[in-house]
């Protein structure tokens, strides 16, 4: 069934070895909406000519390739992985077996280097007979991304990305999808603040203090700090290798009531606390769920005043940060799911 419409669309992905060469995608992806845009350099002709006062067209070129956009999805249990490891540079290559048919991976902040992805396109064309155009964009490194879950919502995930080149030639790959559920609002079964965390390749959390603040609203965030801009004589125009060159930085808001202890206190006073935080869905297998962990183990709160602007309940919208604490990694996200195959 063809409809010419983008209900016809579909997204598929690959991670790349080495960067930049385009890979055959075959992980794909139920989306919510794709913005990826091919972006030339025009160098514009302005030498002057006697009786011509427009810009000559036949001295028009294209200087250089850039293809940038976002991608945003309906968090689901199955096919993430690839994703956190493009956008926290973690080593995951296998996940790990826990038992059964419920396989773990730890995603750990790390380099970014070296790790990027092809991303296919399906746009359908309107115009009889219709057709769903191939746009694959290849050398895409994640520069940003965001989490971000609601009250009686579906969680969503958002990644900003930056690639080398686009092709139409490039044939539409067979999409297939593999059966999978979406994280909601109601799977957060755990929000905790000064949590004890342990171990170094896998981080654990242990006690704490479960926010008892009603929390209606929780957006995760990070930036990467890629340079984007790396063209040179001899490359046809085309980029090298997007590579770090500032700090990353991974920040959060609640939107919450107000909460003098749990918010208020340790912004006032500057104080370093732990995160937690834990979705939890449907049984994989024995008693293993689909789960969604995130870790830091030192966050700042740097925002947290509360307001009253009439008879409602006094909110508060709690913007905080990640840090390093020295000694652990700073940000984790562990993902139990179905998922046996690489990443």
């Amino acid at each position: 069934m063809t409809t010419g419409t983008g209900l016809d669309g579909q997204l598929g992905y690959k991670l790349e070895n080495p960067v930049g060469t385009e890979a055959t995608v075959d992980k794909f992806l139920e989306f919510n909406s794709e913005g990826f845009e091919f972006d030339p350099s025009y160098i514009e002709p302005e030498g002057l000519r006697a009786g011509v006062k427009f810009k000559r067209g036949s001295r028009l070129v294209q200087s250089r390739k850039q293809v940038s956009g976002s991608i945003e999805l309906n968090y689901a249990t199955r096919l993430m992985g690839g994703l956190w490891k493009l956008a926290l540079g973690s080593t995951v290559t296998t996940p790990t077996l826990v038992l059964g048919s419920a396989y773990k991976q730890v995603h750990q902040t790390g380099d970014l280097l070296g790790k990027s992805a092809t991303f296919q396109v399906g746009r359908p064309e309107p115009v009889s007979p219709y057709t769903v155009r191939a746009h694959t964009i290849r050398g895409c490194k994640c520069t940003g991304w965001e989490f971000s879950v609601g009250d009686n919502e579906v969680a969503k995930l958002k990644l900003d990305l930056d690639g080398w080149d686009e092709s139409t030639a490039t044939a539409l790959a067979t999409a297939s999808y593999v059966a999978a559920e979406e994280f909601n609002f109601s799977q957060c079964t755990a929000l905790k603040l000064g949590v004890t965390i342990a171990g170094t390749s896998e981080l654990t959390a242990s006690g704490g203090n479960a926010v008892t603040a009603v929390v209606n609203k929780l957006t995760l965030k990070g930036d990467n700090a890629l340079a984007t801009e790396r063209y040179g004589l001899g490359n046809a125009g085309l980029k090298k290798e997007q590579l770090e060159n500032g700090i990353p930085t991974i920040t959060g808001t609640f939107e919450a009531e107000y909460s003098k202890t749990e918010f208020y206190d340790p912004f006032k006073a500057g104080t370093a606390t732990s995160l937690q935080i834990l979705f939890e869905g449907s049984v994989i297998s024995g008693t293993d769920k689909n789960t969604l962990e995130f870790i830091a183990p030192e966050i700042r709160i740097k925002k947290a005043t509360p307001t009253v602007t009439g008879p409602d309940i006094v909110k508060a919208t709690v913007e905080f940060e990640v840090y390093s604490n020295g000694t652990l990694n700073p940000f984790q996200v562990k993902v139990v799911s179905a998922d046996s195959v690489a990443i």
